[in-house]
């Protein structure tokens, strides 16, 4: 069992509310991972990388889904865990699908699994895609390629460390198309000034189901440390750019990374009220851009813990959208997740 990492508790608001949390880690003791490369299997251990990875298992997971908010389903984001040790690099990550179905253990957690495949494997992705199905069944939907790509090296937030423009990559736009032929869902997690390169994906692939992670990817770290009017506004005009394209969704969450947000943020009260009112004004812009049946939030458990504990990160998006019509608010907690991953 893992610890808390703050203080601060609530209450949790409209309990009987439905949510499906569209995005949520598992990290056993020990994880094991490929390299984006393909490179050979490596540990990625406590001191990594990762969010500074501890391990979160389904028991604590369950723990904070218990915390008294209406929790119906929830759909886990692959994390470089688990992967095969054995056998050909690329098709390693299917062991990560293959160990969250070994801790399935009803209809309401992990209803729906994404998992991590290579697009630029081009058409040959295809039978890692396969793989996954074959792993997962009906609870595979579909996979995750982070391409965040920043010049400077103090940005970065994950262990993968991509070339630039590679959205635009012929090979990889093979690997998704193969995605769309099978009715698969491609998610990705990118930095604010590479949003108008999904847009470009999306419109050469417009029977591409895509979502898009974390807000779309604003930063608050290395050179944007202090620069958060002018980060946010190069972010708000790509975010109408990709609201343009409607295969693209978007994940309301990742608000409690480092990464995302400035330091007095973390040195603040933690509590709903105070965190709801720091980042209101970016989610509320979302959901009039994109519209509620385009946006769907996400806890990205266990990483924003690190903010505030569960039943308070629920109480953030209850809040922030309190003045919605009971259908917008439908949509956002658990309508768009629905429909878009097909639970």
């Amino acid at each position: 069992m893992t610890k808390p990492m703050h203080r601060h508790t609530e209450v949790a608001l409209e309990p009987e509310l439905p949510i499906i949390d569209t995005h949520h880690h598992l990290w056993p003791e020990k994880l094991v991972t490929v390299s984006s490369a393909g490179g050979p299997g490596q540990q990625v251990g406590q001191g990594a990388p990762l969010h500074q990875w501890t391990p979160y298992s389904l028991d604590d997971f369950g723990r904070d889904v218990a915390g008294g908010h209406n929790i119906v389903k929830t759909v886990y984001l692959e994390c470089f865990s688990n992967y095969r040790t054995e056998g050909p690099a690329h098709v390693r990550p299917v062991g990560e699908v293959e160990w969250v179905m070994s801790q399935v253990s009803d209809d309401r957690l992990m209803s729906g699994i994404i998992g991590h495949a290579d697009m630029t494997l081009g058409a040959d992705v295809g039978e890692v895609l396969d793989a996954h199905r074959a792993a997962g069944g009906a609870r595979f939907k579909g996979i995750r390629h982070s391409v965040s790509w920043d010049p400077n090296p103090g940005v970065y937030y994950t262990p993968r460390k991509p070339p630039a423009g590679l959205l635009l990559n012929d090979a990889f736009g093979k690997g998704v198309a193969e995605l769309s032929r099978r009715g698969l869902i491609f998610e990705t997690l990118r930095y604010f000034h590479q949003l108008s390169e999904l847009s470009m994906l999306a419109r050469a692939h417009p029977d591409l189901t895509i979502v898009l992670c974390h807000l779309g990817g604003p930063a608050a770290t290395g050179p944007y440390e202090r620069r958060r009017a002018e980060v946010m506004a190069e972010w708000s005009a790509g975010l109408k750019k990709v609201a343009e394209h409607h295969n693209i969704v978007l994940k309301l969450g990742g608000i409690g990374r480092r990464a995302a947000a400035e330091q007095k943020l973390f040195d603040g009260p933690r509590s709903s009220e105070h965190i709801a009112a720091y980042w209101g004004p970016e989610l509320r812009f979302c959901i009039e851009t994109l519209g509620p049946d385009r946006c769907m939030f996400e806890s990205n458990f266990p990483v924003d813990r690190k903010l505030c504990d569960y039943v308070t990160l629920w109480n953030v998006f209850k809040r922030i959208t309190s003045d919605l019509s009971p259908a917008e608010r439908r949509c956002l907690f658990e309508g768009t997740a629905r429909r878009t991953y097909r639970l």
